[in-house]
């Protein structure tokens, strides 16, 4: 165990050591001259030998500090380098946090193109449904849904939740036609008793059917992915579905609504504009406002849930 002065009181010592002036080094250091004072004070009764001798309003230091005073230099400049290499790490590495659907359908095809952009930031993508913490995790910006009323976060909007039945051309050709939202709901549903189709199929008048045997799957990404192998109908974000819609490997077979949170970028508040995570910011923000499905619907102004038309 390092038997140590306090540290403050050592590198006040260096500044006043190194100018052999208290008013100098307290320019330095952004203090006043009588706490460069005090902290010379305490590191000498810490000691328990004087570090300078003061004569008429003068200090100059005592040949018998002179090798503290050269090897606390030495120890700062020391530090100083390697909180220098830590700081250019970290200014080199983007670490993002998201949801897997997010992740997997929308983020993960583009950054290859934020990263051409940017050839000199490394960025680390850490899939997480968990809301993280950024006082505990080694995370600089998340996604995340809700409101964007994070406290002592910065929030971005990046596109509104929407919701939709969609299913393979295969299966709408064996059990359609799917076209009024009763034949959807009578239909084979995947993770029917997910709260995206209760909201969907109150939004038609249609009342809740009792539970039944049913595939149930944890995420919109496993849900696509069955619907894409014609097990069912599934309720997809088509901004997180629109190469399959636009290949026609997916059928969205009925109206898509607007779920009641959005998507958003944050990061600490104190942090928003550091460069990496402004340029990543304002890179996403891009990506999303120019997606061909981010306004697929246009809604009511004098109703957000109800849509006035479908757009293509």
């Amino acid at each position: 165990m390092r038997n140590l002065p306090p540290l403050a009181a050592v590198r006040v010592f260096e500044a006043a050591a190194r100018h052999e002036n208290f008013t100098t080094a307290a320019e330095e250091l952004g203090m006043s001259q009588a706490a460069v004072s005090y902290q010379v004070k305490s590191l000498e009764a810490w000691l328990g030998v004087p570090l300078f001798r003061r004569e008429r309003g003068r200090v100059a230091l005592l040949d018998t500090a002179a090798p503290l005073a050269t090897q606390a230099s030495a120890a700062f400049d020391l530090l100083n380098e390697a909180v220098a290499r830590v700081r250019a790490a970290d200014e080199a590495l983007l670490t993002i946090s998201s949801y897997a659907t997010f992740s997997n359908r929308f983020l993960a095809p583009r950054l290859g193109g934020f990263q051409l952009d940017h050839p000199n930031l490394a960025v680390r993508l850490d899939v997480n449904d968990r809301m993280i913490d950024f006082a505990r995790a080694d995370i600089d910006v998340a996604i995340r849904t809700g409101w964007g009323d994070w406290p002592g976060l910065h929030s971005q909007f990046l596109m509104r939740v929407q919701y939709g039945p969609m299913a393979s051309p295969g299966f709408v050709e064996s059990y359609g036609p799917f076209d009024v939202p009763d034949s959807i709901m009578a239909s084979r549903l995947l993770s029917p008793d997910d709260r995206w189709w209760s909201r969907w199929s109150r939004h038609f008048g249609i009342a809740d059917a009792p539970p039944t045997p049913a595939i149930r799957l944890d995420s919109q990404m496993v849900e696509g992915n069955a619907a894409l192998a014609g097990q069912g109908i599934a309720m997809l974000d088509p901004a997180l579905w629109s190469e399959e819609l636009g290949d026609g490997r997916l059928v969205q077979i009925g109206p898509a609504i607007y779920g009641q949170a959005s998507v958003w970028i944050v990061c600490p508040d104190h942090q928003r504009n550091q460069p990496k995570i402004k340029a990543f910011r304002d890179w996403l923000v891009r990506e999303a406002e120019t997606h061909p499905m981010r306004r697929i619907i246009r809604l009511d102004p004098h109703d957000p849930q109800r849509e006035l038309e479908q757009v293509t």
